[in-house]
C-alpha cells in the first residue's frame, strides 16, 4: 500500500508541473491552473509524507522524483509537442530503470 501511495504522490507531481506550465501559456486562466497547481502539490507532498513513513525517505525521494520527471517529459512530448530526441528517450528509459531497480532492492 505504500508504495501505491508513493506512485500516486509521483502522479500528483506530474499533475503540479503540468498544471504549472499550462499557468505559463498565454490566454489561459492562471488562476485556474494556479489552483490546480497547489492542490495537486499539497496532495502529492501528503502522500510522499505518508509513504516515506514506511519506505526509506531516501528511497521514496528518488522514486517520488524520478515518477515526477517521467512523467513530466512524457506530458512535455505528448501535451506540449516538446520534441521526442533520441537521446531524451534513452535517458528516460535509464530513469524508469533506474527507478524499478530502487523498488526492486528497497527492504520495504
Amino acid at each position: 500500500m505504500n508504495w501505491i501511495l508513493l506512485i500516486i504522490a509521483g502522479l500528483f507531481e506530474v499533475g503540479f508541473a503540468t498544471c504549472l506550465g499550462k499557468a505559463r501559456e498565454p490566454d489561459t486562466n492562471t488562476a485556474v491552473w494556479m489552483t490546480g497547481f497547489f492542490i495537486c502539490l499539497s496532495a502529492s507532498m501528503y502522500l510522499l509524507y505518508r509513504a516515506s513513513l514506511h519506505i526509506p525517505l531516501g528511497t521514496a525521494y528518488a522514486v517520488w522524483t524520478g515518477i515526477g520527471a517521467v512523467g513530466t517529459v512524457l506530458v512535455g512530448i505528448f501535451i506540449f509537442k516538446e520534441p521526442a530526441t533520441t537521446w531524451r528517450i534513452v535517458f528516460l528509459v535509464t530513469l524508469i530503470a533506474s527507478i524499478i531497480g530502487l523498488k526492486a532492492v528497497s527492504s520495504h
